[in-house]
């Protein structure tokens, strides 16, 4: 059994996000999400909020699971026995910061992969961040991410319920 994991802050999941974990579910047996427990990054959703939305919208896939994990990548993958890594490439302002990544990551254990997804081109633009930017100016952000994850955001951008008005 082939595992992959595919590891992020998803704060919040997007639908890119959720594009990307679709094509790596069809080429791995498993496919882990490692949401990070990153407070480095300060997120707006906890991580049991980004874990639960996250969950909700993997129904239709029965071979993904989701763990939270602290710490390197490189460590958490080998701990659940990953060949190797996901991650989506959404532009070439991406691939810089991705590639540095791979190749730290390579040189800590280079026995796990690095594999580049890209996701359907209608959301080659979306990253949580700017997802997150427009929210707080209650900007639509609905065409972007899952409903369950909108209905979430309401409670942290109370400028999204205004503008639904």
């Amino acid at each position: 059994m082939r595992t992959a994991l595919y590891p992020g802050t998803f704060d919040p999941i997007t639908l890119g996000h959720l594009d990307v974990l679709n094509r790596a579910s069809l080429i791995f047996d498993r496919v882990i999400i490692g949401v990070a427990h990153n407070l480095s990054k300060s997120p707006t959703l906890s991580l049991e909020e980004r874990t639960r939305l996250i969950e909700e919208n993997l129904k239709d896939l029965p071979n993904i699971e989701i763990q939270s994990f602290d710490g390197l990548v490189v460590d958490f993958a080998k701990q659940i026995g990953a060949v190797a890594l996901i991650r989506g490439l959404r532009a070439v302002s991406d691939f810089e910061y991705e590639l540095q990544m791979a190749q730290m990551n390579r040189n800590l254990d280079e026995s796990i992969e690095t594999l580049f997804l890209m996701p359907n081109e209608a959301y080659t633009f979306i990253s949580s961040t700017l997802i997150k930017q427009v929210a707080i100016y209650g900007g639509d952000i609905s065409k972007f991410v899952p409903p369950n994850v909108y209905e979430a955001l309401k409670e942290h951008f109370p400028k999204l319920k205004e503008n639904e008005c």
